[in-house]
């Protein structure tokens, strides 16, 4: 029901549909990303906006629905290619993910780390323990989902939000501040551009 009042909205303002399959709406939305072309070494991509069309969209679904009829000619296409292409789609959309980026943190040394901004804010240690707590939230749903109490896998995915409110009740472990950095409620380069206007 949600999804489908969100995909009305979108058709009427003319934005890309988000649809419950995560990796194609992901990989949609990000190759409708506009960046600049040029930029000196190092330098990461300025985001510059949207590409504002509907033409894909269209384009995917009715793909997605001629599937049916054409299922016996993707008989044909063997099932490993199929897991490839998908395998691409999802490794694809981890880059730039906060969690992804402090996993590696964990096996990188001090001199080689990137400069995230949540680095300059929250001690190296209180970054790897909330990685840590968020890693084996990440094991326990897995392992929920591979036995017969899948059945209660949504209700485990819902008390995840309670146990993060939880986590606001001790500053002895995490402060305020120190959420607000590691829970990426935005993007690090939304971050960086509030700090540069602050300033």
């Amino acid at each position: 029901l949600i999804v489908g009042i969100m995909m009305g909205v979108c058709s009427l303002l003319g934005l890309p549909w988000c649809v419950a399959a995560t990796v194609l709406c992901l990989g949609h939305v990000d190759s409708l990303k506009m960046d600049t072309e040029s930029s000196a070494p190092g330098e990461t991509p300025q985001f510059l906006g949207v590409r504002e069309q509907r033409v894909t969209g269209i384009c995917v679904f009715l793909l997605t629905g001629l599937s049916v009829k054409l299922a016996p000619i993707l008989k044909f296409i063997p099932m490993p290619v199929l897991y490839g292409v998908l395998m691409y789609m999802g490794v694809n959309t981890l880059n730039g993910m906060q969690f992804i980026d402090r996993l590696f943190l964990m096996f990188m040394p001090g001199k080689h780390q990137p400069d995230y901004l949540y680095l300059r804010h929250v001690p190296l240690k209180k970054v790897h323990l909330f990685t840590l707590i968020q890693f084996v939230s990440l094991a326990a749903l897995w392992i929920i989902k591979s036995t017969p109490a899948s059945l209660i896998f949504p209700l485990m995915v819902l008390a995840l939000v309670g146990f993060r409110k939880v986590m606001d009740f001790f500053p002895s472990i995490f402060s305020q501040n120190e959420l607000f950095w590691l829970d990426n409620i935005m993007p690090e380069s939304k971050k960086k551009d509030k700090k540069k206007n602050k300033k």
